[in-house]
């Protein structure tokens, strides 16, 4: 039985370098698996704030997670330089579901893949509204 197809990085439209941190590694010596969520966090939200103009604090319409997942392929641990590569996978009014990557710095295949769906609501009504028009345009750069 062959295990999973590789996945590579011609797959992914921008990464972001990430620093591991001693307490990422578990008492197995690896990365814990929760802590690929966080990763997938960070990049998507830099992402948004770099190129979509999210301000985090006073933007009247926000992002809210409402689903994830990862496969793991590798293991990674700490003290490895990654990158978490992006890409647009599903993009509609008020929702995008992206397509992260872990990959170790200088690696050709994937050593995580997951998932990670966003839905725009207005952060005072706490109800779903359409993507802001400049979030719009970033994600749209991102699509697969």
């Amino acid at each position: 039985m062959n295990g999973p197809r590789p996945i590579s990085r011609e797959r992914y439209r921008v990464f972001y370098p990430i620093s591991t941190r001693w307490q990422d590694n578990d008492i197995y010596g690896h990365v814990n698996n929760v802590t690929y969520y966080s990763y997938f966090d960070s990049a998507v939200n830099r992402y948004l704030i770099e190129e979509g103009g999210l301000d985090i604090h006073h933007a009247p319409v926000v992002g809210y997670v409402v689903n994830s997942s990862c496969d793991y392929r590798a293991a990674i641990a700490y003290p490895e330089e990654i990158e978490a590569g992006l890409r647009v996978e599903k993009l509609g009014n008020s929702s995008v579901t992206y397509g992260v990557g872990i990959f170790r710095r200088d690696g050709e295949e994937a050593c995580a893949v997951g998932s990670f769906t966003h839905v725009f609501v207005d952060r005072v009504e706490n109800r779903s509204v359409a993507i802001p028009p400049r979030i719009r345009m970033a994600l749209e750069a991102l699509l697969k």
